[in-house]
């Protein structure tokens, strides 16, 4: 499973974002992050924002499935089942 990972800016952020992103990383190492980029396809997009505003665009990339967006480090638990059970789906 392919999921491409989005940082908002940074102007306001309330977390470690990378802390955040380099644990859930860890904790998932059967998929496969990488820096969104366009042009590629994407199983799953993380976007991670600093505050709830969440404001990080990503209509430019392309998604199969969905969008998760997290935007405090309470997220984390969250990201992980949330991303958990898509990785469980696509072994169906």
């Amino acid at each position: 499973m392919k999921c491409g990972v989005k940082f908002c800016g940074g102007c306001n952020p309330r977390y470690q974002r990378g802390e955040a992103y380099r644990f859930i990383k860890a904790q998932l190492p059967q998929i496969d992050f990488e820096y969104a980029q366009e042009g590629t396809v994407y199983d799953h997009l993380l976007v991670i924002g600093g505050c709830p505003a969440c404001c990080p665009g990503y209509s430019q990339y392309t998604v199969r499935n969905d969008v998760i967006r997290m935007w405090d480090a309470a997220h984390i638990e969250y990201i992980l089942t949330e991303l958990k059970s898509r990785l469980d789906l696509a072994r169906i």
